[in-house]
């Protein structure tokens, strides 16, 4: 591409918004076009150089593509401004303020996207690969940068998520009751070699009233593009152990796709003696501040019965944590035995982890699967 033409493509980039340019004769057309296949996001997202999204702070935090880091070209208020002059005032207009506001910025982009990539190469999208990132580009182009224009922007990503999303993988169903201890296995089985799919992990929510993950929820949105990332880098001829949850994580909500094909997956149960469960959970919550726990309780009382809810607190408040958990497992119990009755889900194999360690009963699951042929190994 020519330095006139790129310019010209560039500097008739409007800066609010992400339309194409206005066409020039062929020549600059061309220099836009760069070929006719091009491709798909994932091949330039994971080629291993920083990426850079220039949309606004608040696009960034719905949703970013793997790895992304946010240049915003405009704040979300400067965003605002300029597309609300555009609506009353016309094209003209917002794009005078646009440079107004990019103009005094344009240095310290370049500072940023130095500290981002030292090395001065580049990955690069806004909403659907126009005006922003085309604005951008030819900003650190001029100051030395080697940029790779994501086709299509993030909206182009987006699209790759849903289709990676709808793929139909070989899916083995891990479920059990609460307190079995299904996500340490499913640890276990990826330690061992398997592909694994931790839905609480990428939800950063455990499911339960009891969620026990400090950091935030991501949005459903960006739920669907951490795991997209995930599937990419599988194999998709081998089985993926992901686990059995509800399509509705906390706050997140799972793709209908992804959990349509999760539910007629193959469908494996482990369980492990009451008892054995109730050591489980003490452990997992025992770190846990008393008002957190006395709270959660309270997120069930509804269903748990105000007499248990008063039991459960009695016994927390007294540091007896056995009791308390053993009425948390009375209701997580009944609500799961009636989905999977609702929902008519019979378990093709059943693995009982009494007295077994995750390792062990992820050592079994494997050799079940060898034997069994169940899916493609």
């Amino acid at each position: 591409m020519g330095r006139k033409s790129s310019i010209w493509i560039y500097a008739h980039v409007a800066v609010f918004g992400d339309s194409l340019p206005p066409k020039e004769p062929s020549k600059a057309r061309d220099c836009y076009y760069l070929c006719e296949v091009q491709p798909k996001p994932s091949e330039i997202l994971f080629n291993g150089l920083p990426t850079l999204d220039v949309r606004s702070p608040g696009e960034f935090s719905q949703g970013r593509a793997p790895g992304a880091k946010s240049l915003s070209l405009f704040t979300d208020e400067e965003r605002k401004r300029v597309g609300i002059a555009y609506k009353q005032k016309g094209r003209d207009k917002a794009v005078v303020i646009g440079l107004d506001i990019v103009g005094p910025k344009m240095s310290g982009f370049v500072q940023q996207a130095l500290a981002f990539a030292p090395e001065k190469k580049v990955n690069m999208y806004c909403w659907r690969g126009g005006m922003r990132s085309g604005s951008m580009a030819w900003l650190l182009q001029t100051s030395g940068f080697n940029v790779n224009l994501i086709e299509g922007g993030y909206k182009a990503w987006r699209r790759e998520v849903l289709e990676v999303l709808a793929h139909p993988y070989h899916f083995i169903n891990l479920g059990g009751l609460t307190g079995v201890g299904k996500t340490d296995v499913l640890l276990e089985l990826q330690a061992q070699g398997e592909q694994i799919i931790d839905l609480e992990a990428a939800a950063r929510h455990t499911g339960s009233a009891f969620n026990s993950y400090e950091e935030a929820q991501p949005s459903s949105e960006q739920f669907e593009n951490e795991l997209a990332e995930q599937l990419l880098k599988f194999d998709a001829t081998r089985p993926i152990w992901i686990e059995d949850e509800s399509r509705n994580i906390g706050k997140v909500v799972m793709n209908q796709a992804l959990y349509d094909s999760k539910r007629t997956a193959p469908f494996v149960l482990v369980n492990r003696p009451k008892e054995e469960r109730v050591v489980h959970l003490c452990k997992l919550y025992g770190s846990v501040p008393l008002e957190m726990l006395k709270d959660s309780f309270k997120k069930i009382e509804r269903r748990l019965g105000g007499q248990y809810l008063q039991a459960a607190i009695e016994y927390l408040e007294d540091g007896n944590l056995p009791p308390a958990a053993r009425i948390a497992l009375q209701y997580y119990d009944k609500a799961y035995m009636y989905s999977m009755a609702k929902h008519d889900r019979k378990p093709i194999f059943s693995l009982s982890l009494k007295e077994k360690s995750p390792a062990e009963g992820a050592t079994a699951l494997i050799e079940w699967n060898k034997s069994t042929k169940v899916l493609h190994v």
